[in-house]
């Protein structure tokens, strides 16, 4: 039996936020050879920019309800880069894609100083 592909989160907030009119760009990094990847800052998967909208990073997480969503909020309150990156005027948002298959959709959480 042929193993399903996992949803691709990432892809699907770049391009949800691209048709919403930011540019964006993948930053986070796999590391070769193993299962680990680098987020800028310690939380960024995605870096976005809009002339009237500013600058942001976002976290992307897929599945496992709110308390999923929840976990990565305590992970980016606990980086100090993410206070830097707010004071600077830079916006976080965290985008958790909740349901399963095609019928998927973004809850949206954006941090604040």
């Amino acid at each position: 039996m042929k193993r399903k592909k996992p949803f691709a989160a990432t892809n699907a907030s770049k391009l949800k936020l691209e048709e919403a009119g930011w540019a964006v760009t993948k930053v986070e990094q796999r590391i070769p050879h193993c299962f680990i990847t680098k987020d800028a800052f310690g939380f960024g998967d995605l870096l976005c920019c809009r002339p009237s909208e500013g600058i942001m990073l976002v976290q992307v997480t897929a599945g496992a309800g709110k308390s999923n969503s929840n976990a990565r909020l305590e992970k980016i309150k606990q980086e100090p880069n993410a206070g830097i990156w707010l004071a600077s005027g830079g916006r976080i948002q965290i985008h958790s894609w909740e349901g399963k298959g095609n019928d998927r959709t973004c809850m949206v959480r954006e941090l604040e100083l």
